[in-house]
């Protein structure tokens, strides 16, 4: 049976547009940005603090957080806040000293943690990631450049992420609460685990 040159090349033609069609939607898709929202009653800070008689624990709570990131790119965006004023380590006295002398949180209420990128490892759209998180870190008004690194799994739209960095609280600037009789650390421990829930946002016309 002879096939004429122009069905021949007219069946490619469908199978090239074809082929292109199927790999711009994949590559659309791939590219989507997905959104982290952070759940606030699921998410825990703990802070450790040392000092010569004892070593101090506490938390903060999470005010809300919300990322903005892409599974093909290293660029992120968002803001994770937490209160300055949830602060507590089971003491009253010790609390309130820690928030107005040292966070002065009535003019600073917020902490919070600002991501810009993903600078080690690759973020996986499904299961589990090692990454290292580059942001800007706002704490009594003044912002820090830190990397965080940062194990992460993502199960469905299901998202959780383990930190664990220190903040040399005193050489950026904050009071140490130390007195004649008691010395506590220049630097604090902090350990987060961050409980979220991974969104498609829309695809932009």
């Amino acid at each position: 049976m002879m096939i004429h040159k122009p069905a021949i090349v007219l069946r490619q033609v469908r199978a090239a547009v074809l082929l292109a069609s199927v790999l711009a939607s994949a590559g659309s898709a791939a590219a989507q940005e997905r959104i982290v929202e952070l759940d606030p009653g699921k998410t825990t800070i703990q802070f450790t603090l040392g000092d010569i008689l004892h070593t101090v624990h506490g938390t903060f709570q999470l005010k809300q957080g919300s990322i903005h990131f892409n599974p093909a790119a290293s660029s992120l965006s968002g803001d994770v806040v937490v209160d300055a004023n949830s602060g507590n380590s089971g003491s009253n006295k010790r609390d309130k000293k820690m928030k107005r002398d040292v966070l002065e949180s009535d003019k600073y209420p917020d902490i919070s943690f600002a991501p810009t990128a993903i600078v080690g490892g690759k973020l996986l759209p499904e299961g589990d990631s090692q990454v290292e998180l580059k942001g800007v870190f706002h704490l009594h008004g003044t912002g820090h450049e830190i990397t965080l690194p940062m194990p992460v799994h993502i199960r469905g739209d299901q998202l959780s992420a383990q930190m664990h960095f220190v903040i040399p609280y005193v050489a950026w600037g904050l009071k140490n609460p130390s007195t004649l009789f008691l010395r506590v650390s220049d630097k604090v421990t902090i350990d987060i685990t961050a409980v979220g829930r991974v969104t498609t946002a829309p695809a932009q016309q």
